[in-house]
């Protein structure tokens, strides 16, 4: 698939306990029905040609016939069809018996994985019948076909060195090392783990954080696929859980107790990114054999679901504690610089969100420090543009919280100062940044006359997009909204809403206030300066930064997942046309982005120039740009 999705499949056949026959019925039948839906790499349970739970008649000689017999049809079915299969089957090999991967594509037998761990305690009892595969590494013949045997063998795509896949079985992935590890660390994007894990009390969630673990640590994706129905319940009872993981995330999952296929796309590009930013997978696959298959990366549907709000949780309970958990980081971190310092906060109080936050993390860092509320220092500076609506989001909150608010017009300080520099008074540039510039003045003036510290209320987007008058609000003694983007800047808000009954009602009309600087005169007391009419919506613009600084990825690739997540609102051709905007914006503002106040990053995204984000102020966005076309 195009911009390195692959489309995977996890497989639960129903199983006919020790009846290859009927259980290579079943297998067939999910090849077609994944090939139908254009499944690039399909996952099948572990020892799912025979049954889990088979017990001595694995070592039957009927058993292992039928084996060899119905191999030749899964083999012979795949015949035309592009998927990359793995199914799960016992297989003699110079008369040891090894519970197996085989992989298939195009009626071809492409390489045996043998399980090298065999649990041998409790309800499992492998090493009976099986060998472990630990350092088997050879050639054999099956089904006529000559082929690699081992646990060393990595697929890799012909057509896309990012989609690299091995294989580990079960309970490899439970030891204190899994062969994906190592596997991991030789280059493969993808494991695939094919599985006969056995339900029980807490059981699957101990499965999938292990999972998500173990993608996230090797920064790839992983595919598993369990036994389920069918399976003996005389001692255990199989689930058929399927899930599949990416980068630390799952990202589909299967319920408990039903056949099938669960399908979704995992981002092998991802992963590429990911292990060039962490520098730490040395790559070494010099004792690995390398299997090349064929891979169609042709556009197919991305049926996953891409979030249109990537820095905000999507459940209710998630987004709380997300919301509780940033504040609290804000706070301390807060609590701690005034602690150092041993001042008091100066903040400028616009009546918009920025501020609100700030303001808000102030009430926490002061409560934590047991210092008076009246300490602080809050300042609203209203200017030839500030609203009535805004004037009393500020005045409300001044009542709500229980904080005094100092006011401090600048209109009269502005117009003589444009008239010292000799402005001719058009409404421009100059004239938008000098009542900035007077604002942040007056508060570090303040400051230092009442001993305070300047507390920085821009947020993370204003600093992507350069939204902000260099040496006027992008400037403050600490900037507690840094690594805040704006969409997440709401939510914070209105989670103090919710826990401050007394805030409920100020706090929900500043949520409810458009977005603006009001730098342009009001008409009849109303905003007329909208932000998002100029820099674009923040919904996009926050979903372009997300994509383009934690992931790396292309503008072409950001436009084609944009689509995908805002294709019920924007047209590709809006979209496209903010992604534009915003790549020049970007490039362009990295200069006020090198010398950024301190500020403490909450997320995985941070455009910090003393930790994540260094760029020279030069870069050209010239290729970002003609990669759109």
């Amino acid at each position: 698939m195009k911009f390195g999705f692959v489309k995977v499949a996890a497989a639960t056949p129903y199983v006919h306990i020790a009846d290859p026959l009927e259980n290579s019925k079943e297998i067939i039948k999910l090849i077609n029905h994944a090939s139908s839906s254009n499944v690039e790499v399909l996952i099948f349970p572990e020892l799912c040609v025979t049954g889990y739970t088979c017990g001595e008649l694995f070592l039957s000689d009927i058993t292992i016939s039928s084996v060899n017999n119905v191999l030749y049809d899964i083999c012979k079915s795949t015949l035309g069809k592009k998927t990359l299969i793995f199914v799960g089957s016992p297989v003699w090999v110079k008369d040891k018996l090894y519970s197996c991967a085989i992989a298939l594509q195009n009626g071809k037998i492409l390489g045996v994985i043998p399980k090298t761990y065999l649990p041998a305690y409790s309800e499992f009892y492998e090493t009976r019948y099986f060998t472990s595969g630990e350092n088997v590494s050879s050639e054999i013949n099956i089904c006529g076909q000559d082929c690699f045997f081992g646990a060393d063998i990595i697929f890799s795509a012909k057509n896309d060195e990012s989609v690299k896949i091995a294989v580990e079985i079960c309970e490899d992935m439970f030891v204190a090392v899994p062969p994906s590890c190592r596997h991991a660390k030789s280059g493969a994007s993808i494991i695939a783990n094919l599985s006969a894990s056995n339900e029980l009390i807490g059981k699957s969630d101990y499965r999938k954080t292990l999972i998500k673990a173990q993608s996230g640590r090797l920064s790839c994706g992983y595919v598993y696929a369990s036994a389920g129905n069918g399976e003996s319940v005389s001692d255990m009872v199989f689930s058929g859980h399927r899930i599949i993981a990416e980068n630390g995330e799952i990202i589909k999952e299967s319920s408990l107790f039903e056949i099938g296929l669960t399908i979704s796309e995992i981002d092998t590009q991802k992963f590429e990114y990911e292990r060039r930013k962490l520098n730490v997978f040395t790559t070494d696959i010099v004792d690995y054999k390398i299997v090349k298959f064929d891979f169609d990366n042709k556009n197919t549907n991305l049926t996953r679901k891409i979030s249109h709000l990537p820095f905000v949780p999507e459940d209710c309970k998630s987004l709380s504690d997300r919301a509780e958990l940033i504040l609290q980081m804000q706070a301390q971190a807060l609590a701690q610089r005034l602690k150092y310092t041993n001042l008091n906060a100066v903040v400028g109080i616009s009546g918009g969100l920025d501020s609100a936050l700030a303001l808000l993390v102030i009430l926490r860092s002061y409560k934590l420090l047991n210092r008076y509320l009246k300490d602080i220092i809050a300042i609203t500076m209203p200017g030839p543009g500030t609203s009535k609506k805004t004037l009393k989001n500020v005045h409300d909150m001044s009542i709500a919280l229980g904080v005094k608010i100092r006011e401090v017009s600048i209109t009269d300080a502005l117009d003589k100062h444009l008239e010292d520099i000799k402005h001719n008074g058009t409404k421009n540039i100059t004239y938008e940044n000098a009542q900035a510039r007077e604002r942040t003045q007056i508060l570090m003036d303040i400051a230092n006359n009442e001993k305070g510290l300047v507390i920085g209320t821009g947020d993370l987007s204003e600093n992507a997009l350069g939204w902000c008058t260099y040496s006027g609000d992008h400037m403050s003694m600490y900037a507690v909204n840094a690594s805040i983007p704006k969409t997440l800047v709401k939510y914070l808000v209105s989670y103090e809403a919710q826990r401050l009954k007394e805030c409920q009602k100020v706090l929900t009309n500043i949520l409810n206030t458009e977005i603006t600087p009001e730098l342009l005169p009001s008409k009849n007391g109303e905003i007329l300066q909208k932000t998002e009419n100029i820099v674009g919506p923040y919904e996009l613009c926050d979903f372009f930064l997300y994509y383009t600084v934690r992931f790396g990825n292309s503008p072409d690739k950001i436009l084609f997942l944009a689509s995908k997540a805002f294709g019920d609102k924007y047209s590709k051709k809006e979209i496209k046309a903010h992604l534009i905007n915003f790549i020049k914006r970007f490039f362009s503002n990295q200069f006020k982005r090198n010398c950024m106040p301190d500020g403490i990053k909450v997320g995985t995204v941070s455009l910090s120039p003393r930790g994540d984000w260094r760029m020279p102020s030069e870069a050209r966005k010239e290729q970002w740009l003609d990669n759109l076309k």
